[in-house]
């Protein structure tokens, strides 16, 4: 059984335990966020629902895990010819989630 969720702008296939890393939650760690942006559900006798735009009733339940910051990345602006340089770094926040549940 596996679900596809939209958090963040963003869509991801899930299915019960999976640990997926989504754009960043207003969430402590060690509590339960509902995810109910459900665009398709499968269900495990091979059913494939899909919704219009969004599956009714259907919920995909997560664990927060950690809240962090990604890798940092490097942002460099040049101009050839005009002594034009900037440099800027870049660390983007993310939420890890456990996949506890899909509810259908």
């Amino acid at each position: 059984m596996y679900a596809v969720v939209v958090t963040g702008g963003k869509q991801y296939r899930v299915a019960q335990g999976d640990v997926i890393y989504v754009e960043k939650l207003n969430a402590e760690v060690d509590t339960t966020v509902e995810l109910d942006n459900v665009l398709v559900v499968s269900k495990e006798n091979g059913e494939l629902v899909v919704g219009k735009p969004v599956v009714e009733g259907a919920k995909v339940t997560a664990k927060v895990l950690a809240q962090g910051k990604g890798k940092k990345i490097l942002v460099f602006k040049y101009k050839r010819k005009k002594d034009y340089r900037k440099k800027q770094g870049h660390r983007q926040p993310y939420t890890k989630l456990q996949i506890e549940a899909i509810n259908a």
